[in-house]
């Protein structure tokens, strides 16, 4: 049992490990100045070849859920995110990234009845603490549009999580599918803004396409699989822990690939995260309210409690 539950978090862990390899792709193969339109890259195709795989759509109360999934954690998550980290000087918006965890503690005691421990929440301080530590460089005016959107980006992605966990999935939907409708509908929530604010397609060359299906497939497609997938059988807590990965994943793959030194306070920094990460493994875990973790399949209406009905 707890084996399994280890290979569990292992896998889910791959996600937020993948993701951190998206400042590198994206510097060294893709067009620049386009973030927008490689948002829609990695969400669209990808959603478009889970459904060809899977061949199921949404039913009933499912097109809006699965469309509302789909704007949180893409189609609002990717341009936020990418507008934060424009606005903002060197890694600030993962350090305001890093706090998802507090968000999610507060929505999973609103929506899924978690009561939050002290623990669970210095923990996440911690977490927070470490990623700074990591990403953090010269010290530069903080632009508040760039705040507020670091802010809402991970906001979003939270409340994701943990309507993600608190729906569940329809019977006999495997959450393969559940991905395909998240990245369509976010995608296609992405198409319009690209081509508003930033015109017609780039030209793309040979780099270019491999780092396009780089992201859209193993990047997001596997990743938000295996990241769904652990919403399904974790607590929600313990799913956003392991989002600090992503930062301290993009820092290593800059020491190893791109020459980018780490200083000793950086090292501290990422001692500091990934020790809170494992921590939050247990503390979310030992925090969880019984029967919190959801199911595979939607939960019966006549089942759920009335305070946290949708």
């Amino acid at each position: 049992m707890a084996a399994g539950r280890a290979a569990l978090i292992a896998l889910t862990a791959l996600a937020p490990v993948s993701w951190g390899t998206t400042y590198a792709v994206t510097t060294e193969f893709l067009p620049p100045g386009r973030p927008l339109f490689t948002g829609l890259m990695r969400a669209l195709p990808a959603g478009l070849v889970l459904l060809a795989l899977v061949r199921v759509l949404p039913r009933g109360a499912w097109w809006w859920r699965a469309s509302a999934l789909g704007a949180l954690n893409i189609g609002a998550f990717f341009p936020l995110l990418f507008l934060s980290a424009y606005r903002l000087p060197g890694g600030m918006a993962a350090v305001v990234g890093s706090v998802g965890p507090l968000f999610v503690v507060a929505l999973s005691a609103l929506l899924l009845g978690q009561r939050p421990r002290a623990r669970t929440v210095l923990t996440a301080v911690v977490a927070a603490f470490g990623v700074s530590l990591v990403v953090l460089k010269a010290a530069g005016a903080l632009d508040l549009v760039g705040v507020l959107a670091a802010l809402a980006s991970t906001a979003s992605m939270s409340a994701g999580t943990v309507l993600t966990q608190r729906w569940g999935r329809p019977e006999g939907v495997g959450p393969l599918a559940l991905t395909g409708w998240q990245l369509t509908a976010g995608g296609l929530l992405i198409a319009p803004l690209a081509l508003l604010a930033e015109g017609a397609p780039p030209a793309l060359d040979a780099p270019a396409v491999g780092g396009y299906v780089y992201l859209a497939l193993a990047n997001t497609a596997v990743a938000y699989w295996l990241w769904f997938r652990g919403i399904g059988h974790l607590s929600a807590t313990q799913v956003t822990f392991l989002g600090p990965l992503s930062p301290l994943t993009a820092a290593v793959v800059g020491w190893a690939a791109l020459g980018e030194a780490l200083t000793p306070l950086q090292l501290a920094g990422m001692a500091l995260a990934f020790g809170a990460t494992v921590a939050g493994q247990v503390t979310a875990r030992t925090g969880a309210a019984p029967g919190a973790t959801v199911p595979s399949r939607a939960t019966p209406a006549a089942a759920e409690p009335p305070e946290v009905r949708c």
